[in-house]
């Protein structure tokens, strides 16, 4: 096994070929061997019948005249019950070969002696003179030498029918086999970073072109993942600097503040809020970066998701950001033992971060609607409708990009670092469920109103949808 490892495809194909090729022609050769040989037998049986007929039609209709001499190059031999023989132009060794007595029935021998390999057919005949056996035999010298030249010309026909085949295998196999080299090599320059593009599609549309496109949609996928892992990257360490410079700044404040305690407090508690940014940002993109791990899917009833929403709502209410408005949430379960693939915790960071960016987007004495709802296949949806301006139509279809922001966004009172609607995608997603965002109808581009439509009210509607386990 290691050897034909160490073979190449074509190599193997070659051989796999040859080894087929040579069981299939052996079979061939071995049925033509073996019919050739009884069409022989049975040649020099009717012979030898044939040669026999005339001796026992004259014991049979003339028993009282003595046969008639053979021919000659006859073999034929009559010998009487009693032993003795009335004619006899058989070979003394074949004769002596010859079963004594008289046979009951017709009899074939396929007889070898030292020196020859004959046919023999006993033909017993029964007059009024007693009982004898007519022995006719057929040398077999000729037809087995037509047999062994026979057997000669299958083996070399067997030997050039399988060099031919193991040739047409291996230039069928490298022909066929050739635009997996180029895919190599074009893989090689792509991997070496000297040739960008794809893998070469060949133009027939057989398994490699196949394989050549699912490889670079594979490709492709790579790279957008590699230029997402870039910006990601890059986007990260923007929005680190900021806080980071910021945090910087104010201990170098406080530092100068050092004999002015009021000062000192005041630029303490800055730097704290800076840390406290840093470390949201920190612990989100550790949350997006365990979105990707696989394992066993989760699996919590909605009475569980219930308690961990009102417990946001609290959370929300208490923040700085939140004194001046009212959050409002409404509960509506069919089935609350219906079980969804998501952590409780999980659903909280959802509920956190839809909450905290409707509280960012309002102005204060606005009101915040929450809606927890089962629809007819008890899937869960929860709604949150804020009251501010909405936004840009061109950023909803970005809003749930990483690190993507709306212009009006950077106004938030809690600073929104853009990845708070990726984290509710990918939470949303990994339970098998969507994410979505629209402006209502006092959104962006809605009319002014108290209510919009089915109710709706306020700019930014944010919809989290979780399909029943």
């Amino acid at each position: 096994m290691r050897v034909l490892r160490r073979l190449s495809i074509s190599a193997r194909i070659t051989l796999g070929s040859l080894v087929v090729g040579a069981v299939v022609l052996s079979g061939i050769a071995v049925v033509l061997h073996v019919q050739i040989e009884r069409a022989t037998i049975a040649t020099d049986e009717s012979l030898a019948a044939g040669d026999a007929a005339p001796f026992v039609s004259d014991l049979r209709h003339n028993p009282d005249e003595a046969p008639d001499r053979p021919a000659e190059d006859v073999l034929v031999g009559i010998r009487t019950s009693s032993g003795s023989w009335l004619v006899d132009s058989l070979p003394r060794d074949v004769r002596a070969a010859l079963p004594s007595g008289v046979p009951e029935d017709e009899v074939t021998l396929r007889l070898h002696t030292g020196h020859r390999l004959v046919t023999v057919v006993g033909v017993p005949v029964t007059n009024d003179d007693g009982s004898s056996v007519v022995w006719a035999a057929h040398d077999g010298r000729a037809g087995q030498e037509t047999l062994e030249r026979v057997d000669r010309s299958l083996v070399v026909g067997t030997v050039l029918a399988l060099v031919a085949f193991a040739a047409t295998a291996w230039l069928l196999s490298t022909l066929a086999l050739r635009p997996v080299g180029r895919m190599r090599r074009t893989a090689e320059d792509l991997s070496a970073g000297t040739a960008g593009g794809h893998l070469p599609v060949g133009t027939s549309d057989d398994e490699l072109a196949a394989l050549a496109r699912t490889l670079n949609a594979f490709i492709d996928r790579q790279r957008e993942n590699a230029e997402r892992e870039r910006r990601m990257v890059s986007d990260a360490s923007h929005e680190l600097r900021t806080p980071l410079a910021a945090l910087t700044a104010r201990l170098e404040l406080a530092h100068r503040s050092s004999g002015d305690a009021e000062a000192l407090e005041r630029e303490l508690r800055g730097a704290e809020g800076d840390a406290a940014r840093l470390v949201a940002l920190a612990n989100t993109m550790l949350e997006l970066s365990r979105l990707d791990e696989s394992g066993p899917a989760p699996s919590t009833p909605a009475a569980a998701l219930v308690t961990e929403l009102m417990g946001s709502i609290d959370r929300a209410r208490a923040l700085g950001g939140a004194v001046d408005r009212d959050i409002d949430f409404t509960v509506a379960l069919d089935a609350p033992d219906e079980r969804y693939a998501l952590e409780p915790a999980a659903f909280a960071r959802i509920v956190d971060n839809l909450v905290a960016n409707a509280i960012a987007a309002g102005d204060d004495g606005g009101v915040i609607r929450v809606t927890l709802a089962q629809d007819a296949s008890h899937a869960l949806e929860l709604t949150v409708v804020d009251d501010g301006h909405g936004v840009p139509e061109d950023f909803l279809p970005q809003a749930f990009e990483r690190f993507a922001r709306a212009d009006s966004a950077r106004r938030a009172v809690l600073g929104g670092s853009g990845l708070g609607l990726a984290l509710v995608r990918g939470i949303a997603e990994r339970a098998g469920g969507t994410a979505s965002l629209r402006n209502g109808e006092n959104g962006e581009n809605g009319e002014n109103g108290e209510n919009g439509e089915n109710g709706e009210h306020g700019g930014a509607i944010a919809t989290v949808r979780l399909p029943a386990l």
